[in-house]
């Protein structure tokens, strides 16, 4: 049998056309060989067919929708390169020889509750043993993560194209590291919300620290308040409410003191103000005390210089007039002295004359005394001759 290479065929020379010439086909055999052509294209496309039926069964047609809330992987089991793509679009591979993986980007949800595993996404409740012993628990924790973009590849690589992630790497590390941080604290520091934020926080680092390496990342850990036993509970409450008394004391506390600064200050302020006052008040009656001490020195003075004056004007007036009694006394001294002398030299005759003048002045009343018809001697009733010299010499004066 004789087999003819379409694409080498070609008319020969001289013959006189082409493909619709006499001379094409050849003579003796073309028609049959036009058959085999049309049968071996007729196989071609039901193989054809057949292979995009079975892929497209297969979901391998050699494209993928990419959605936005997925992250695709390309793997080339050639070369064994992995591409990350984290656009959405339309992917094309080539089917058998690549492959498209499509991994959910959302975020995912672990819950811890009940106390029955039901599903990748939900686990028994946490239990925890505190640092003094007791043991407390959360009713409902959530872990909220999600995967890297850029780390898809590597997701793929650890935990598989079918979800893996969601089943292996949380449930794995998230009870181990939640009871370590959470344990630290005694259950009294527990009920603390700072304690609790910072445990909350150490666990999500620590969960980061072992997830991120396989392309998965915490976001947030959602932690009810931590139920202990009644008992414990109840002596928490107790504590909370003295707690809460000593917070309210000690605020009382810092109050009264800055209400004592305040009054101190404004005290204080009062008596500086008081204090200047008493100040300007004492500067005042100063300067009136020695202007009143400049006027009375100046009025003593002037008192002085006048008493001076009016003493001297005295003295002098007294002075004259006892000058003036001086020469007159003395001059009656003399006159007196004069007369002593006269009525020395004259001795009994000045008496008697003044003996005379004296019985001048007074009357007699004359009895006849009847034994003696003729007297010698007369007398006066109540007088002597000591007060008849005594007048006389009062009369002289």
């Amino acid at each position: 049998m004789k087999t003819i290479d379409m694409d080498d065929a070609q008319p020969p020379s001289g013959s006189g056309g082409g493909p619709t010439g006499r001379g094409w086909p050849p003579q003796g055999g073309g028609g049959k060989g036009g058959n085999q052509v049309r049968i071996l294209g007729g196989l071609v496309l039901v193989f054809a067919v057949l292979a995009i039926v079975i892929l497209g069964s297969s979901g391998n047609l050699g494209i993928k929708a990419v959605e936005a809330n997925e992250v695709a992987v390309k793997v080339n089991y050639v070369t064994g390169d992995k591409e990350v793509i984290t656009s959405a679009g339309n992917k094309i591979y080539i089917p058998f020889l690549q492959e498209v993986f499509l991994l959910d980007r959302t975020p995912q949800r672990y819950e811890m509750s009940g106390t029955k595993q039901i599903s990748d996404a939900q686990a028994p409740y946490l239990t925890v043993r505190a640092s003094d012993g007791s043991n407390f628990s959360f009713e409902s924790l959530e872990i909220l993560y999600h995967i890297i973009p850029g780390m898809a590849d590597k997701i793929v690589e650890d935990s598989g194209a079918l979800g893996g992630f969601k089943r292996d790497w949380i449930r794995a590390y998230a009870r181990s590291i939640l009871r370590d941080e959470f344990g630290r604290f005694s259950s009294v520091e527990v009920a603390d919300p700072s304690s609790f934020g910072r445990a909350t926080e150490s666990s999500i680092d620590r969960l980061n620290e072992v997830l991120n390496p396989h392309g998965l990342s915490i976001s947030e850990i959602i932690t009810p308040k931590p139920r202990f036993d009644k008992k414990y509970e109840d002596a928490i409450e107790e504590r909370k409410v003295a707690d809460q008394e000593v917070d309210r004391l000690k605020m009382l506390e810092a109050q009264l003191v800055q209400e004592r600064a305040q009054q101190l200050a404004r005290v204080g302020k009062e008596k500086e103000i008081e204090w200047q006052g008493l100040q300007g008040d004492l500067k005042r009656r100063q300067l009136e005390a020695e202007q009143e001490a400049i006027r009375i020195t100046k009025e003593a003075d002037r008192y002085k210089v006048t008493r001076e004056a009016e003493g001297q004007q005295l003295l002098d007036r007294n002075l004259a007039q006892a000058r003036g009694l001086v020469s007159k006394y003395t001059k009656e001294a003399e006159g007196l002295v004069a007369r002593t002398e006269a009525l020395e030299k004259q001795g009994r005759v000045v008496v008697r004359e003044a003996l005379i003048a004296k019985l001048a002045r007074i009357r007699f009343t004359l009895v006849p005394y009847s034994r003696d018809a003729m007297p010698e001697r007369l007398e006066h009733s109540g007088l002597t001759d000591a007060a008849l010299l005594s007048g006389s010499k009062r009369g002289g004066n």
